[in-house]
């Protein structure tokens, strides 16, 4: 049988761009490239489209060293410039012509995660990994993914919804709103990030200006949410009408929480493959982000997150990731080779679940 050429979409406009470049060189090498064609498709920061050329000499960058040696501004500008230097003409987005017969999306974040890459391609009739519209819109958006899994019976941390316009409109009259509602120390994020962007754990007052500030720069709308104090629990789910559900991994920040540059850069946090919880507790949060993953019409993969207190035994659910990280130290990826499935059958499963819905 011939090859099936696969796009392998990456980069974007997101504030994830750069991860995104990390957890599209894994998949690159872990695609199997007897049985498909691998044609990458680099997104820029404004939102070009290239093909091949600089697709490829990005795809091949030590994109990883480079970001812990410069900041992440610096490595911006070195992207920018490899695309300025090749001056190549866009991708004239015919993926019929260009004879694409499946989509491997590896942008995280907004324009990548959140629906409207799903959207566009589902127009043009190609199939892609991962989640479809509906839960990609409904699970990058905070706010919205707690609306949804608490009519499914799962439990939240108590939040705070916020429009940026209203912040910016009366500051004081916000912070005031906050401070009558939680208890220091408490969250404050983007509704619509990925990565741990724009998160800050707010500590006292004179903190609280500069994490709504930060957070309303990134995001239209805004979540304070209570601190839950419990083990970082992660569980990978794989599948479309019959899900997989891997083991549950914990994580253990090097920092006061699991951020960005933890996650990416400094890699300080230890990772414990099963949980430290009792086999019991493990068996619930199964359970849970297998009915999470269910209540948010998800398909092909998702990553479910929990904060869960081996003490009192509360479950509660943090976020719901529909293209997790793909870098050589992300969970989902490790939480797929606990129970038997190594990064190159991960893609294949993805890949052969992103063609099932196509003949659905």
């Amino acid at each position: 049988m011939p090859r099936l050429t696969v796009a392998l979409i990456f980069g974007g406009r997101s504030a994830e761009h750069e991860i995104s470049i990390i957890s599209a060189q894994s998949i690159a090498a872990h695609i199997n490239t007897e049985q498909y064609r691998l044609l990458p498709l680099y997104i820029t920061h404004e939102g070009t489209w290239l093909c091949e050329g600089v697709a490829t000499e990005i795809l091949n960058l030590e994109l990883s060293p480079l970001l812990r040696k410069t900041s992440l501004e610096e490595t911006t500008k070195t992207l920018k410039a490899m695309v300025l230097r090749a001056d190549q003409k866009p991708f004239d987005l015919d993926f019929k012509a260009a004879s694409i017969d499946l989509a491997f999306l590896a942008l995280h974040g907004t324009f990548g995660e959140d629906g409207r890459i799903q959207g566009f391609l589902d127009t043009c009739g190609i199939p892609y990994t991962g989640c479809g519209v509906l839960a990609s819109a409904l699970t990058m958006d905070k706010a919205l993914t707690k609306l949804c899994v608490v009519d499914a019976g799962l439990h939240v941390a108590p939040s705070l919804t916020i429009i940026s316009t209203d912040y910016h409109s009366c500051p004081e009259k916000v912070h005031s709103l906050v401070e009558e509602q939680f208890e220091y120390p408490f969250f404050v994020k983007p509704a619509n990030l990925g990565s741990s962007i724009g998160i800050s754990k707010v500590h006292h007052h004179g903190e609280l200006q500069s994490a709504m500030q930060c957070a309303c720069l990134l995001d239209w709308k805004i979540l304070v949410e209570k601190a839950i104090k419990g083990r970082e629990i992660e569980v990978a789910v794989l599948g479309n009408d019959k899900p997989e559900v891997s083991l549950c991994g914990e994580i253990e920040p090097g920092k006061e929480f699991y951020d960005y540059q933890d996650k990416y850069i400094f890699n300080t946090a230890q990772f414990f493959i099963p949980a430290r919880l009792p086999a019991d507790l493990q068996e619930r949060v199964r359970a849970e982000a297998l009915k999470a993953y269910k209540a948010l019409g998800c398909s092909g993969m998702s990553r479910v997150d929990f904060f869960v207190d081996e003490h009192s035994g509360s479950i509660v659910l943090n976020e719901v990731n529909t293209i997790p990280g793909f870098t050589d130290i992300s969970m989902y990826p490790r939480l797929m080779e606990s129970v038997g499935i190594s990064f190159p059958e991960l893609v294949e499963h993805l890949l052969i679940l992103a063609l099932e819905t196509k003949s659905q």
